[in-house]
């Protein structure tokens, strides 16, 4: 029986190649950017079966990129996509999202949305 859930699904672009930190007394984090994009068209036309041909003819196109920050802890994984992944790999991560809060070096509280793969 399930009584909650938090499960994410990504696919996109890296933005950059991964970094390994290690805070003292913590395990290792490798930590990358991941780009994914989404499309539609505006217009008055509609789009049926094959709209991703379609896309191209009908309406103007609108697209928005959405930036997510991901975590990887698991030692294996973590040492893999540290080693193998790199800026502009195309990936599917699969994770839970953690929100968290930290403070930046001007000692102001900032909330964080992480993917934790």
């Amino acid at each position: 029986l399930v009584s909650a859930m938090n499960r994410v699904q990504l696919l996109g672009r890296v933005g950059q190649d991964p970094i390994m930190r290690q805070v003292e007394g913590k395990n290792p984090v490798t930590i990358f950017s991941l780009a994914t994009n989404e499309m539609w068209r505006t217009g008055d036309s509609e789009v049926g079966q094959g709209a991703v041909s379609l896309l191209c003819t009908l309406g103007d196109i609108s697209q928005k990129t959405t930036w997510h920050r991901i975590s990887v802890f698991r030692p294996g994984l973590r040492d893999v996509t540290y080693q193998y992944v790199r800026k502009g790999s195309r990936i599917f991560v699969e994770g839970k999202i953690d929100y968290g809060e930290y403070t930046d070096k001007n000692n102001v509280r900032r909330q964080a949305t992480t993917i934790i793969a």
